[in-house]
């Protein structure tokens, strides 16, 4: 058995967006983590990420826990600090093993080895959890690691990558390491004092969407947990661990009807004290149109449908399998069963103009979902979209593929003017929304609040929705929200 100690460490990437609503574990990591303590490995589980912790403290953490693996795992935006952790591993001890993992390394290894090889050593391409166990079991008994699929590494010629590793077909034999978790570190912030966990149903995406990356790293496929499998870890979180609010991570988890039916009516007989938030596809929403009030009476507390876009022919060019008055049928399905609704629109595409983002923001309206976000185009480099998107991409630092800072600048519009724009979008839309909390249900007006005030004080749009707002909604906020100061007067363009 294996007795070597490993560190995995999230990168400390932040742009406001996501912990503005809650503090999300890197369930990946929790998987790894236990496949490794399965096969004897000492692990801990660092999340510097969530902690908002400095370079400063992760060193001081990788010195003290004095680790002979550092792993990290990345998407696009949070590349560069996660390789900042991996050199910080070397700076301590030169001779830690590094491995990094994650969407943005499993396409783009190539590039990372060639600019960063002297910080990476491994790097864990696709899945990670047998890949990991395989790759540090040769580095520990000196056998050479070009035998172990899944892996990328610089030979000291060239990078290379050994034969892709075949998906893992049992999903429910993984095990997870959720006594390393610092529950105390995770919360849902529109539920105080809720325990927050991430977790997953299932694994892949069979759409085409041209923009994403999840379809390509699960190379169109789709795995599920057995419902049994999958509601027994929910309700040994919520009686082991007091989780009281999970976020299921798949991109799909109503994709096998049948399945998804025999999950809700577990979790409707087992009575759980457990709010569930997840995304789903239209096409499944309306599907079970006959069955929403299963949702409700499951715990599904909030759902995500993604609408991308206000016109049918950009909805095209993304792939995305929907129609218009679909993503409408299915947010007010949903919005009857009293559940709370989000969706976004994905902007910036070269032929943007402040017309279509006027027409996203009316479409916004017109479908009604309690959340929107007008986002801004990300060209992942792995993605189908990217080759269309090159000639128009202005910043080239990773960091800002966020959705949330423009890089692509489109034809009519600088990128300042496109994130005015974007910008304006989301104020109107929420204005619109403060506007109308009289007339929701006690249940959605409580939750919009609380949200609200999240987005006001702690997001990356908070500066914008304390800027010149009309006075008949300065009056709503300072009511409901407890929120003071305001300036009155009409949103500026």
């Amino acid at each position: 058995m294996a007795s070597e100690k490993v560190l995995l460490v999230t990168p400390p990437y932040h742009c406001g967006v996501l912990e503005s609503a809650g503090t999300w574990l890197p369930l990946g990591m929790v998987y790894v983590a236990g496949s490794l303590q399965r096969a004897g490995y000492e692990v801990t589980i660092y999340d510097a990420m969530s902690k908002f912790h400095s370079y400063r403290d992760i060193r001081r953490a990788i010195s003290d826990y004095s680790p002979d693996v550092v792993g990290t795992a990345a998407y696009t935006s949070s590349i560069n600090d996660a390789v900042s952790v991996l050199r910080t591993a070397k700076q301590v001890n030169p001779d830690i093993v590094t491995l990094i993992g994650g969407v943005h390394p499993t396409f783009c290894w190539e590039e990372l080895l060639g600019k960063d090889g002297d910080a990476v050593d491994y790097v864990v391409r696709g899945e990670g959890e047998i890949t990991t166990r395989e790759l540090l079991d040769h580095v520990f008994s000196g056998r050479n690691p070009n035998k172990v699929a899944g892996i990328a590494y610089h030979d000291g010629m060239s990078a290379r990558c050994t034969a892709e590793r075949q998906l893992i077909a049992d999903l429910d034999s993984l095990p997870t390491a959720w006594d390393l978790v610092e529950w105390r570190d995770y919360s849902f912030k529109p539920k105080k004092g809720s325990t927050l966990a991430v977790v997953s149903s299932s694994r892949g995406c069979t759409q085409k969407c041209t923009f994403c990356s999840q379809r390509l790293f699960w190379r169109m496929n789709w795995r599920a947990r057995s419902p049994e499998n999958f509601v027994s870890e929910l309700e040994q979180l919520n009686s082991e661990y007091g989780v009281d609010v999970a976020m299921i991570a798949d991109e799909t988890p109503t994709f096998d009807g049948e399945r998804w039916v025999k999950i809700l009516e577990q979790l409707i007989e087992k009575r759980l004290d457990l709010e569930i938030l997840m995304e789903t596809r239209v096409d499944d929403i309306l599907r079970d149109k006959g069955i929403i009030n299963k949702y409700r009476e499951a715990g599904i507390l909030h759902v995500y449908v993604g609408a991308e876009s206000a016109s049918q022919d950009t909805l095209r060019r993304y792939q995305k399998n929907i129609r218009i008055e679909e993503s409408k049928e299915a947010i007010d399905l949903l919005n009857g069963a009293g559940i709370i609704t989000e969706t976004s629109f994905v902007m910036g595409m070269p032929d943007e103009t402040p017309e279509s983002i006027d027409k996203a923001v009316e479409l916004a309206k017109y479908y009604n979902p309690d959340l929107a976000f007008f986002l801004a185009i990300a060209p992942w480099p792995y993605s189908d979209i990217y080759p269309e998107l090159l000639p128009y991409v202005e910043e080239t630092d990773y960091s800002k593929y966020n959705l949330v800072e423009p890089v692509v600048k489109p034809v009519s519009m600088t990128r300042d003017e496109l994130n005015r724009h974007l910008l304006r979008a989301f104020r109107e839309f929420y204005m619109d929304k403060l506007e109308r909390l009289d007339e929701m249900s006690e249940f959605k007006r409580n939750y919009m609040i609380s949200v609200t005030k999240l987005l006001i004080e702690d997001s990356y749009l908070a500066g914008q929705m304390k800027g010149i707002i009309p006075q008949k909604v300065r009056r709503v906020i300072e009511k409901y929200l407890g929120i003071s100061g305001l300036q009155p007067g009409l949103a500026p363009d």
